[in-house]
């Protein structure tokens, strides 16, 4: 069991704090763990009586009664209301599997599992947590459903740090696992490599892809495999549903739709397993409608997807980076500079603009800087933005930190996913 302390600390923090714990992220990255056993185990560590803790699992068949919201409603009233000086917990699982009813004594008016929840949320001997594998079933508008009292708690998959902490041992060795088979946490219980590239196959085939398909109501499956192709081999590079159109329109011979694949696009970012970030021009400090990049969640399901056979460490690299800045609870986007220079109007990329409330600071992904013209054109980018704010290279290829003199800090990609240095 690897202590999640990153998530679970959060969920400590915001205990009795009269919101619902709503716990998001795509499926089996840990959220079950985290909140039936991490957590579970700490309230028992602190003195609750194991009966004071609600537990309901919704895709466990016993708990199917349990997806008619008012049933499940009835059934929490019907025990904290009989001690209501004493304190419970309610833990519900895969939330997004509840069903809507209609309540025939009041006009047939719909009746959905947030109703239930913001009517539970009322007891005060009652504290909410649920989790969900899906944004659509949960509602992309989480503070609006739950009429603004809501705390979302959103985990990815093991962090480099949290594998690291179970495997040991050389770090180089570890990250290059890491970058091969990414951090799906039963991986750690696969020590077989063919195990593991199965593991990873199964969840497309038996969980992700079935979820897209069946909540969404899917009607070609052939090409939304085929968008998932596409942005597996795509990572770290701009598209948009147009380009991915016309590309698939060429390989299946057959007109495709760029608004069908605006909106299977739209499908797989809701199930979390992708996710999108948009361009933002940092001097005009706007953003644009597209292109965009899209990055996988997990680097391991991006590998499995395309079987495997393209291992480009430079976008894989990338694409780790992007999801530790999310995971650490930044905003980020990809910058836009124009470079003006010589008379010209050229656009150049920042990987990252990232923010942390005030705080903003610019980081480029670099694997490798082995020449005085690779170095001038990784950072040409963080010059042209002509600020006073931190601008930082990862790299793959350096043993030390350091300042150049330019003032851009060269940070070792080991030690900025340990957490050995400050980037803001």
């Amino acid at each position: 069991m690897i202590n999640r302390d990153f998530y679970l600390n959060r969920i400590i923090r915001n205990m009795w704090n009269g919101e619902v714990k709503v716990i998001t992220g795509i499926r089996r990255c840990g959220k079950s763990v985290l909140l039936f056993d991490l957590f579970y185990e700490y309230l028992i560590s602190q003195g609750v009586s194991e009966d004071h803790i609600l537990k309901i699992e919704l895709d466990q068949r016993r708990n199917y009664k349990f997806r008619n919201p008012v049933t499940l409603c009835e059934y929490v009233e019907d025990l904290v209301t009989k001690k209501s000086d004493e304190k419970y917990y309610l833990f519900i699982d895969e939330v997004q599997l509840t069903l809507k009813i209609k309540d025939r004594d009041n006009d047939g008016i719909e009746i959905s599992v947030y109703d239930m929840l913001n009517e539970l949320k009322a007891y005060k001997n009652l504290d909410v947590y649920v989790t969900g594998s899906n944004s659509k079933g949960l509602s992309k508008d989480i503070a609006t459903e739950f009429r603004g009292r809501a705390t979302r708690i959103h985990i990815f998959p093991l962090s480099f740090k949290e594998f690291y902490s179970y495997v040991g041992g050389d770090e180089q060795k570890a990250l290059d696992s890491y970058m091969l088979y990414g951090g799906m946490p039963r991986l750690l219980s696969l020590p077989d490599e063919k195990d593991k590239k199965d593991y990873l196959s199964s969840l497309y085939d038996e969980l992700y892809i079935r979820d897209i398909v069946e909540r969404n109501g899917i009607e070609r499956e052939d090409i939304l495999n085929e968008i998932l192709d596409f942005l597996a081999s795509q990572i770290s590079s701009l598209t948009n549903p147009a380009n991915i159109a016309n590309a698939l329109s060429s390989t299946k011979k057959e007109k495709v739709n760029s608004v069908l694949v605006s909106n299977y696009i739209g499908h797989i970012t809701d199930s979390f397993l992708i996710s999108v970030a948009k361009r933002y021009d940092v001097k005009g400090k706007t953003y644009f409608k597209y292109p965009n990049k899209y990055y996988y969640t997990d680097i391991g399901l991006r590998n499995a997807r395309l079987n495997y056979r393209q291992y480009d460490p430079g976008h894989i690299m990338e694409n780790i980076i992007y999801v530790e800045l999310l995971r650490r609870g930044y905003s980020v986007d990809v910058g836009v500079v124009t470079d003006r220079r010589r008379g010209t109007n050229l656009q150049k990329e920042i990987d990252f603009v990232v923010n942390d409330g005030d705080k903003k600071i610019y980081i480029q992904s670099a694997f490798r800087m082995d020449s005085e013209k690779k170095e001038s054109a990784e950072t040409a980018s963080l010059m042209l933005a002509k600020d006073f704010f931190k601008k930082v290279v990862i790299r793959m290829d350096i043993p030390h930190n350091y300042y150049d003199e330019n003032g851009i800090f060269h940070c070792n990609l080991i030690d900025m996913l340990l957490g050995r240095v400050e980037l803001f």
